[in-house]
């Protein structure tokens, strides 16, 4: 087995933190129906007020990519583009397997 995974960091405004965690988990939860979508976490670190991260895992990175065209994510983006003033891939990873894949 080999899925596709992403772990990713956005930075927001000063304040907006939980604003951002709420439309990531809205996108977690309009993901809830797509087979291909095997984990999408939300994250926040104590000590990084204006940081949320997220750990997704794909069937393939197709799948991830064509999931950035559903119209739920689009309207997701735009509501957040307004609060995100940094974005960062920390890693691209092959999943091998686990608890919950």
């Amino acid at each position: 087995m080999s899925k596709f995974s992403l772990f990713g960091k956005f930075e927001v405004q000063e304040g907006e933190r939980d604003t951002m965690v709420d439309i990531l988990l809205e996108a977690a939860k309009s993901m809830k129906n797509l087979d291909e979508c095997e984990l999408y976490v939300v994250n926040i670190s104590e000590s990084e007020p204006n940081s949320v991260y997220v750990y997704e895992v794909w069937s393939n990175e197709n799948a991830h990519q064509a999931s950035l065209n559903l119209e739920a994510t689009q309207t997701l983006i735009k509501q957040a583009k307004p609060i995100i003033t940094g974005m960062e891939r920390i890693s691209t990873l092959k999943t091998r397997g686990g608890k919950g894949i």
